[in-house]
């Protein structure tokens, strides 16, 4: 049987005054699996996860998830249904340990341990966040979005800041997270999008101009020209 899809987006539009950010964007992708969403600065990527989140109201089209529409609904319902996002920019409390910043993400999940161990945390669980490595900050970021078990991540570069063997570390992570959930990745690290992801959409000037498997994309002149480079 096809996989169903989780996330159906339809003609999704976004304008602030004269500029459009997202110009009547459609998009699906199924319950499993790394879609990866890659395209230039200014392309309109935040504008859309944005959206996706509840963050911000599209001027035009529908948000479709897991059969509901969406479209209207605030963020916190969103994320009650299973919609979790994590962000570029590491926000942590610093003086609470990695287990109070999953207890508190968890909202009433059964184990927040597990998602520390998901990450590579384990044994870290009574470190205060400050006292964390730059890279274990953003393993315990994905922990919190991994704990009250979303149906569908956003991974908003979750390698940013990080160095080489931070990186490739994240990498093994998210690979790893896609084996058994739904992650809609945000990175502007080419090596690992082409490592990670199943699919791939690109934006440019607010629009989606492509959409395919790694080597669909690779091969695709409109990409090319917008982003990959020749």
């Amino acid at each position: 049987m096809a996989d169903e899809p989780l996330l159906v987006v339809r003609g999704l539009t976004k304008r602030f005054g004269g500029l459009v950010a997202n110009d009547a964007i459609d998009f699906a992708m199924g319950t499993a699996g790394i879609h990866a969403l890659i395209g230039p600065n200014g392309a309109g990527k935040t504008t859309f996860i944005a959206m996706l989140c509840g963050e911000l109201i599209a001027d035009a089209g529908s948000v479709h998830f897991a059969g509901a529409d969406i479209t209207r609904w605030p963020a916190y319902r969103r994320a009650r249904a299973g919609l979790v996002r994590s962000f570029q920019i590491t926000s942590i409390m610093p003086t609470l340990t990695a287990i109070e910043h999953v207890v508190l993400a968890a909202r009433g999940a059964p184990d927040p341990r597990s998602a520390l161990a998901r990450v590579g945390l384990a044994g870290r669980e009574d470190v205060p966040a400050y006292a964390l490595s730059h890279g274990e900050q953003r393993q315990l970021e994905l922990a919190m979005v991994l704990a009250p078990a979303p149906r569908l991540l956003l991974l908003d570069e979750p390698a940013a800041g990080s160095g080489r063997e931070e990186a490739a570390r994240t990498t093994e992570l998210i690979r790893s997270l896609g084996k058994d959930h739904a992650i809609l990745l945000i990175e502007h690290d080419m090596d690992m999008v082409f490592a990670v992801a199943n699919r791939l959409s690109v934006l440019a000037n607010g629009a989606c101009i492509a959409s395919g498997t790694p080597r669909e994309i690779r091969d695709n002149a409109a990409v090319k020209q917008a982003y990959l480079g020749e």
